[in-house]
């Protein structure tokens, strides 16, 4: 079946440096995956965090699904991520030791289940932000002249 993507958080790569990624699943009710489906998600303002030796994301909004009846579930509610406990344990660590982040990068369907990609970030200062909107421009630069030229 493959992946089909749902929403990606550009947001996520523009402020922070990610430097290993993780897949999740998500425990879902049923009209959140329907309104899932129709690809009506967020993830510019969420975030990740570990509670009890789970791990929860934050601030996700999956819009209500249109077709659904008055028990559709709060749009920004809490929502657990299916991760093994010696993942979240190592993620714990990394993220206590050297003041990393989780942040959610992407969100997908994979062989028809619902998956979450989570990177471990480091905040980016403002003059890293600058110097990546510099490597970028001059990246679009070059391919529109190699492309002008044939």
């Amino acid at each position: 079946m493959g992946i089909k993507l749902i929403a990606n958080n550009k947001k996520a790569f523009h402020d922070y440096f990610i430097s290993e990624v993780l897949e999740a699943g998500l425990a879902l009710v049923g009209p959140e995956v329907k309104s899932l489906r129709d690809g009506k998600a967020n993830l510019k303002e969420s975030y990740c965090r570990i509670h009890d030796g789970e791990l929860f994301i934050h601030q996700m909004h999956i819009s209500p699904y249109e077709f659904g009846n008055r028990e559709n579930p709060d749009p920004l509610r809490t929502r657990k991520l299916l991760v093994h406990r010696h993942e979240i344990q190592q993620l714990g660590k990394k993220v206590d030791e050297k003041g990393l982040t989780l942040v959610p990068t992407k969100l997908y369907f994979k062989d028809g289940r619902v998956k979450l990609e989570i990177g471990v970030a480091k905040g980016k200062h403002l003059h890293d932000k600058r110097e990546t909107l510099k490597e970028k421009e001059a990246r679009r630069e070059m391919d529109k002249a190699i492309r002008g030229r044939y």
